[in-house]
């Protein structure tokens, strides 16, 4: 008979410093780590089919609990059979809790115990998002990986605005917990991840992070960086913050970020990372590349008959020259953001690889190293 996989299983092959070279089971699917995850908002990769995001070399993508609940619905994906049957794909899927576009998007919103009464940014309709709907909305789309529900206050906040966040970010992962629980057969097949909070205070994340271990989850992310706080201060708190967190499980870097943040994260230990960059970028004319990133609009770009990247493998890349990427772009072709889409994630696919690679290999210094130098180059 055929072995079952696992509902979640966490095994770390190598490491190097820090950094952690790994595997997470799932009954969809293995996730190879450190992952970057595509950002799939509302119910699609922008620009992208899904069996195209698989071949860049994806494991897992993410879904957004906000958006999918206010359209199409999360109780229509449900009956549409779930959120891998509604835009086919059949891999693993990472839900993020919503907490993060109510407070970013939302016109109006007023917080207290119970959660985050909101109206639509899309037509004013009035909500309440607490860490119970969040996991009722997250199992209604048949999510894999499930977040909790949590607080995000800036990083400029008074350290008693951070605290006082902190704390019921922790007692809202307590519930979430607790709704998760209660979520039936998609809790037998499910995983769920706590988000650590704090902002810039090492005291604070320590805090959360006990709190969290007490509570006991799947996974633990680093919640509340990338928010304009600049890459020194964000490496500042990764110095410490993954280590507060069980070392046995899998840490995640949530909205995060250029491929440099991401090569100083992965020697700080993180695992997951997800981030729009690469799928907004090529649909606005930037390309990554290994010399650092390019604006296709640019006039030199022309006539130049050269792939984006040289080294890069991806059928863009082997296909269609710059100039032609150039013109795609500049007369606002649709075709010109697929493609330019299309590189984007088998960049960061393949810098994933070569991460995973390097660790493998005991070497990840010094590749990280010749990264920075030369992505940097053109500066």
């Amino acid at each position: 008979m055929p072995t079952i996989p696992p509902r979640f299983q966490f095994t770390i092959d190598a490491t190097d410093g820090k950094a952690r070279l790994g595997r997470i089971a799932m009954r969809r699917g293995e996730i190879r780590t450190p992952a970057f995850m595509p950002v799939g908002t509302a119910a699609t990769v922008k620009a992208m089919k899904p069996q195209d995001v698989r071949a860049s070399g994806a494991d897992i993508i993410l879904g957004n609990t906000y958006h999918l609940m206010l359209r199409p619905g999360a109780e229509r994906v449900h009956r549409l059979g779930g959120l891998h049957k509604f835009m086919a794909w059949d891999r693993p899927i990472l839900t993020d809790s919503g907490g993060y576009q109510v407070m970013s998007l939302s016109e109006l919103t007023k917080r207290s115990e119970e959660g985050v009464a909101f109206k639509s940014h899309l037509d004013g309709s009035k909500h309440l998002l607490s860490p119970e709907r969040s996991m009722e909305i997250q199992r209604l789309l048949g999510s894999d990986i499930v977040m909790a529900f949590d607080e995000l206050v800036p990083t400029t906040s008074t350290r008693e605005v951070q605290a006082k966040a902190m704390e019921r970010s922790m007692r809202w992962a307590k519930r979430s917990r607790d709704g998760f629980d209660s979520g039936g057969e998609h809790a037998g097949n499910a995983a769920l991840f706590g988000i650590q909070q704090g902002a810039l205070d090492e005291g604070l994340r320590k805090a959360s992070a006990d709190a969290l271990k007490d509570i006991g989850f799947d996974g633990y992310a680093v919640g509340g960086l990338a928010v304009g706080e600049g890459q020194e201060a964000m490496f500042g708190v990764l110095d410490y913050a993954p280590g507060q967190l069980d070392a046995q499980k899998p840490r995640y870097l949530m909205g995060v970020g250029k491929p440099d943040d991401i090569v100083g994260a992965v020697e700080r230990g993180i695992d997951m990372f997800d981030c729009v960059l690469p799928t907004r970028s090529g649909r606005t004319g930037q390309a990554f590349t290994r010399q650092g990133p390019i604006n296709i609009r640019n006039a030199k770009f022309g006539e130049d008959q050269g792939p984006l990247d040289p080294t890069c493998s991806c059928p863009v890349c082997a296909t269609w020259s710059r100039a032609y990427l150039h013109h795609l772009v500049r007369a606002g072709e649709i075709l010109g953001a697929m493609l330019m889409t299309e590189h984007n994630l088998w960049f960061y696919q393949e810098l994933m690889a070569d991460l995973r690679a390097a660790i493998g290999e005991g070497r990840l210094t010094a590749f990280a190293n010749d990264f920075r130098v030369r992505y940097h180059r053109s500066e």
